[in-house]
């Protein structure tokens, strides 16, 4: 009796489920719905948070291993001082400031909201403290302070900061502000992230080890790295971490080991453990694919097209007018790199700056250099790699760019420039062995060949390098002379 009770109720319950408005029906419905939602969340991690976007870049070769969204735009939230603290290394490698020069804080940078170090207005800290904030606490207010003395405001120094991200080739971001605190206009992408994140390896190996910093004092207070990877998954060796509640829990890793290196980035996290964890296997799962060669050369400086930099159509060269603040009286006069990385114009009266007066040297490159800085590295040498779209085919190819491998120098190189035109890369190299003097004394030049047809440029290149220190040391000294320069290790 119990047998034929069960099966008529059985039979009743999937009569039911037969009318989609009967609430059995909608309750099997919505336990199928979790049901699919369960498995593309673990499938595809886009399709179950529409603000995700990741990527990871093999970061000696340039090829996309993995991306999802990584085009589409996002909210960098504090992924944006990777790039108040890359134009900070810039402007230390150029000597307009030192490490030990001092910060002052305004009222305007005094009052950004946490997470700050509490400095009062009035107060000042130095340019390595305020670094060191920015990598681990990740200071609003030391991001604003270190934009008011590098570009006289907080919005001129915003602007610099989307000139530079164009120069890297980050076509899709524009800054609005040094720290990443909500802004409906700031807005990003994962693999501009990835670029970002390359560059700063690739530009100043110097200062890129303050990323791997755990902790640091300052006053009475030891102030810890939001950055949970570091020390707890193998390799990794920064960069950095965001959240707003518009962006989600951001996060830029890098990673080496075993000879690999790769760059990878999770935008839209759900929480901050959420975001770790996935983080985490993105290392694990795409480090193994990562490849042990390559010379890492991948994110060169390009000529900053003219921008916008308000819906009223102001353009880059908005960055000369007049503006609030301590300023120095020269002015850009471009943002190139490959032959040329800054070039400045002297104007009166001398500047009353007292961290940046006296610290820069008029132009004095010769009308050959000028004419070489018109031709920097394009904007193919920097998309080719990243997004793998020119690379060598073929086993004639690869014969081919195994032994240019072998011909090159081995160990630490600088590059000075990419140009299309050969002849004009080996023209850059002459004239740089010209102005090196010492420091090039025993280095040797030469060129290597990148993409093809349209696509190929020349990058010129000095090898012979002992060690680290000597190549960036080189570079120091080329730069003082209007040369761009950056070390990397072969």
């Amino acid at each position: 009796m119990r047998m034929k009770s069960s099966a008529v109720s059985q039979s009743v319950f999937l009569d039911r489920a037969k009318h989609p408005s009967h609430p059995v029906a909608k309750a099997v419905a919505r336990f199928f719905l979790a049901g699919i939602v369960a498995v593309l969340a673990f499938s595809t991690p886009a399709l179950a948070n529409p603000k995700y976007a990741g990527i990871v870049v093999d970061a000696k070769t340039g090829k996309v291993l993995y991306g999802d969204s990584a085009d589409a735009l996002r909210y960098p939230a504090s992924l944006t001082k990777m790039m108040t603290l890359y134009l900070t290394f810039e402007a230390l490698e150029a000597g307009r400031i030192s490490k030990s020069t001092r910060v002052p804080f305004s009222k305007n940078a005094a009052k950004e909201p946490p997470s700050k170090l509490g400095v009062r207005a009035g107060q000042s800290l130095t340019v390595e403290q305020a670094i060191l904030s920015l990598v681990t606490r990740s200071a609003n207010d030391a991001a604003t302070a270190l934009a008011e003395l590098l570009g006289g405001s907080e919005q001129r120094f915003a602007r610099m900061m989307t000139n530079k991200a164009r120069a890297l080739g980050m076509t899709r971001t524009t800054y609005r502000n040094a720290h990443g605190l909500p802004n409906s206009e700031q807005l990003t992408t994962a693999r501009d992230q990835a670029r970002l994140g390359l560059a700063l390896r690739q530009h100043f190996p110097q200062y890129y080890d303050y990323f791997s910093t755990r902790s640091f004092r300052f006053g009475k207070q030891t102030i810890g790295n939001h950055n949970r990877l570091l020390g707890n998954v193998r390799g990794v060796d920064g960069i950095k971490t965001g959240y707003t509640r518009a962006s989600g829990f951001n996060l830029v890793t890098s990673a080496q080991r075993d000879g690999r290196s790769i760059v990878a980035v999770v935008m839209g996290g759900t929480s901050g453990a959420a975001r770790d964890a996935h983080m985490r296997k993105l290392v694990a799962k795409y480090m193994p694919d990562a490849s042990r060669r390559g010379s890492g050369n991948l994110i060169a400086q390009t000529p900053a097209a003219p921008i916008a930099v308000a819906d009223t159509g102001t353009q880059a060269a908005a960055l000369k007018l007049p503006h609030e603040g301590p300023v120095p009286d020269f002015r850009y006069s471009g943002e190139a790199a490959g032959s040329v990385e800054m070039a400045y114009a002297e104007t009166k009266p001398a500047s009353d700056n007292p961290v940046l007066s006296g610290k820069i040297a008029p132009n004095t490159l010769d009308a050959q250099s000028a004419k070489l800085a018109q031709q920097p590295a394009t904007s193919s040498d920097v998309d080719a790699q990243i997004t793998n779209s020119v690379a060598k085919a073929g086993a004639a190819a690869e014969a081919e760019a195994r032994a240019e491998a072998t011909a090159m120098p081995q160990g630490w190189v600088i590059q000075v420039g990419a140009t299309p035109d050969r002849q004009q890369a080996v023209t850059l190299l002459d004239n740089a062995k010209e102005k090196g003097g010492k420091v090039l004394r025993d280095a040797k030049p030469f060129t290597v060949a990148f993409g093809s047809g349209s696509a190929q440029v020349y990058r010129a290149r000095f090898g012979g390098f002992g060690d680290q220190d000597k190549a960036i040391n080189a570079c120091r000294f080329l730069k003082k002379r209007g040369f761009a320069c950056w070390a990397s290790q072969q």
